[in-house]
């Protein structure tokens, strides 16, 4: 059996290429069951992020080759792109990375708590295009218990950090008083909540959200107190906002740089600032060159978590104490599995001899035979035709010299006690 972890993230590829190996929520079903059905695949899971794209798989080979390959094929990706950013963790370190990644030891922002719902859905989303089995489906649940628990029993979770945390520290900074300042979110997804909450902590009064679906805008900006827009009426309100965060799943850009100059001229050139979390990026990289724009994708947010990650390091070292005691459980389990053809066999050759004990003896006790001497003899029988390989295989490795069966043979009948 053989556990398998392929993937990039912001520490192995700009992103530029995450957005190339990126998948958004529609296509991950499709692109499961398109990787799973590999001869060499037997399950399949795809996480994809602003951040990384990972895929998970139990196959038959201990090679990444055709998960590498699959994936320079979906994503039109050129090889020698992306072997310089990919990385391959087999059995074990795969284990160990998942927890990791769930429990946000790995993230950008260390100890954010966002990733364990991102994984859930891509578990939820796998389990649903039937593309999970035994193997993964453990993994996963025992990933989300893994999580938990480094939540409950360390601080990581302290004083929430997230790349919405992270965006809305970085406008901080540059704004001395956010409440003075107009911000439009574009996206009305979870990231996009989260820093609508932490801009409302930090006193943002005015705030516009905008979104292909009104309604869900108008969820969000409900619950938020804010204007809900859509995305058609978003260009005629852009010169408005001196903050524009946006995160939506859109393959293409949403802002561009004709429409950020008509902005600007309205403004009067007044300065904008745009921070970019999506990934396939939501704004053109041309906007960076307007002379009164302030352009920031994901990337840019490294120096801020950076200084985040430090007051966090002591909780992750507990955190990985955790991690490594569970790595060990699940793979004793997972060995375990390579005993159950055995198991199975040695179940299925005692049924056998049982069964063919007891039609002789029901052929005894209908001809007329006393029973205590039938039971008798049955459960003799029975036994001696139980031992009798062991025994054989015993005297042979006896006469061999070899000891190690002999101990193998008291630890397995409990003959020590």
């Amino acid at each position: 059996m053989h556990l398998l972890t392929l993937g990039l993230n912001h520490r192995t590829a700009p992103v530029a290429l995450r957005e190339q190996a990126a998948f958004t929520p529609d296509q991950l079903a499709g692109a499961v069951q398109s990787l799973a059905s590999s001869a060499e695949l037997s399950e399949t899971a795809i996480l994809s992020t602003c951040n990384r794209t990972e895929i998970y798989c139990h196959q038959t080979t201990d090679t990444p080759d055709r998960v590498f390959h699959w994936l320079c094929d979906y994503g039109g990706l050129t090889e020698a792109d992306l072997r310089t950013s990919v990385y391959t963790l087999p059995d074990e370190q795969a284990v160990e990375h998942t927890f990791r990644v769930a429990s946000g030891l790995d993230s950008m922002v260390l100890g954010e708590p966002q990733i364990l719902g991102q994984m859930k859905q891509a578990f939820f989303t796998a389990h649903q295009a039937g593309t999970t089995g035994k193997i993964l489906n453990r993994l996963f649940q025992q990933t989300f218990k893994v999580a938990k628990q480094v939540r409950t029993d360390t601080t990581i979770g302290a004083n929430p950090v997230s790349v919405a945390f992270a965006a809305v520290d970085l406008a901080r900074h540059i704004f001395t008083q956010l409440s003075e300042q107009t911000v439009l979110l574009i996206g009305a997804g979870e990231t996009n909540e989260l820093v609508a909450r932490h801009l409302v902590e930090n006193g943002v009064e005015r705030m516009m959200i905008a979104n292909r679906s009104l309604e869900r805008a108008k969820s969000l900006a409900a619950r938020v107190a804010c204007e809900a827009i859509t995305l058609d009426d978003m260009p005629s309100r852009l010169a408005q906002a001196d903050i524009v965060v946006t995160s939506t799943a859109s393959r293409v850009p949403i802002l561009g740089k004709g429409a950020m100059e008509s902005a600007l001229r309205t403004r009067r050139h007044r300065p904008m600032f745009i921070i970019d979390l999506a990934v396939p990026r939501d704004v053109e990289p041309e906007v960076a060159d307007l002379k009164d724009v302030f352009l920031y994708t994901v990337d840019d947010l490294e120096n801020i978590v950076t200084t985040n990650r430090a007051s966090r390091q002591e909780a992750a070292a507990e955190a990985a104490k955790i991690i490594d005691l569970q790595v060990v459980r699940f793979m004793q389990w997972l060995h375990a599995l390579d005993n159950e053809p055995t198991i199975r066999a040695l179940r299925s050759k005692i049924d056998i001899v049982q069964s063919t004990e007891l039609v002789f003896a029901r052929q005894r006790l209908l001809a007329g035979d006393d029973p205590d001497t039938v039971l008798t003899q049955f459960a003799h029988s029975l036994s001696r035709k139980f031992v009798h390989g062991p025994s054989h295989a015993l005297k042979q490795a006896d006469e061999d010299g070899n000891s190690t069966l002999a101990d193998a043979a008291r630890l397995l009948f409990d003959l020590d006690r």
